[in-house]
């Protein structure tokens, strides 16, 4: 399971350098084959590909009339591109999501289960104080057991 938060920077030539405990789990249980995308353009979302092709299994049993279904590949697929690890355990980050991410110097990759989140340190920090975990989130987490 991927969790937690490590810092990590993005090179001149907009390569991820996967930071080793999250490297080696994902070498590990998935490979280096791998699916980079974002919903928003706000952070980007590592997938290992065998995560990914999972969630197209589960879109394909969506009617292709589904407006939600629609604007979900209009995103993933703009924004995404199929990627690997290298040997030294760097990922690419295409020029577009690198762009609408500001994925340049710092950055923060968090483990998100079963797959990892990168996101602009500065611009993650902005998130943290605009979107403050309130007592009605405490409140819905209580409900499932949280």
């Amino acid at each position: 399971m991927l969790r937690g938060n490590s810092p990590a920077k993005i090179d001149d030539k907009g390569r991820l350098k996967v930071p080793s405990g999250f490297r080696a789990l994902v070498e590990e249980q998935y490979g280096v084959e791998l699916f980079v995308t974002s919903l928003s353009g706000e952070s980007v979302r590592v997938y290992p590909m065998s995560v990914w092709n999972e969630i197209e299994r589960k879109l394909a049993a969506v009617p292709s009339s589904l407006p939600a279904r629609s604007r979900f590949f209009d995103r993933v697929n703009y924004f995404g591109q199929a990627a690997e690890l290298d040997k030294q355990g760097r990922v690419l980050i295409h020029p577009r999501l690198r762009e609408a991410a500001d994925m340049n110097g710092e950055v923060d990759v968090f483990g998100l289960y079963d797959y990892l989140e990168v996101w602009n340190h500065d611009r993650f920090v902005a998130k943290l104080q605009r979107e403050p975990f309130t007592d009605e989130d405490a409140r819905v987490l209580a409900q499932y057991g949280i």
